[in-house]
């Protein structure tokens, strides 16, 4: 049985969130739960934000990707909204490949009511100011470098308020 989740959990880490390429939705930390009954799977993923446009197309492409998997007849994702994603489930592993797409990961240690900036993720330089708390995504906001001058999306920082 472990065999088979460290198997699944290898293929996860290569589906890709659609509009973060190069970062997992595993390392994302969307992955809330994996059962295995006889060739069935069953996986249980939280979303990012509820209104994620990408939904339809994470949950098609881990099911195809799982569904490779020699042993497993089938597969079944949903996503559920009873658990709360949080950017403390971003894995190391995914928070430097958003950093290798351009996106800064969100800040450490976060608290919710704080004004909030992040490291720039092409010079590391932390004399960086929000440009615009709105960006491409709902979970993306856009700042700006003052060092090396580039613009930037970061991943804004939700946590889990009940902590």
């Amino acid at each position: 049985m472990q065999e088979q989740l460290d198997e699944i959990q290898a293929v996860l880490k290569t589906v890709d969130d659609p509009e973060l390429p190069s970062v997992s939705v595993f390392d994302l930390g969307m992955v809330h739960d994996v059962k295995v009954i006889g060739g069935s799977v069953f996986i249980t993923m939280t979303p990012t934000f509820a209104g994620c446009p990408a939904l339809d197309f994470i949950q098609r492409d881990v099911k195809k990707a799982v569904e490779e998997l020699e042993w497993v007849t089938d597969c079944e994702v949903q996503f559920s909204f009873q658990q709360k994603w949080s950017t403390d489930a971003i894995t190391d592993e995914g928070k430097h490949q958003l950093k290798k797409h351009g996106v800064a990961p969100p800040p450490e240690d976060f608290q919710p009511g704080q004004k909030w900036t992040v490291n720039c993720p092409y010079c590391e330089s932390n004399y960086t100011s929000m440009d615009n708390v709105f960006g491409p995504t709902a979970c993306r906001s856009i700042l700006y470098c003052q060092a090396c001058k580039n613009p930037f999306e970061a991943m804004k920082p939700v946590v889990d308020y009940m902590s």
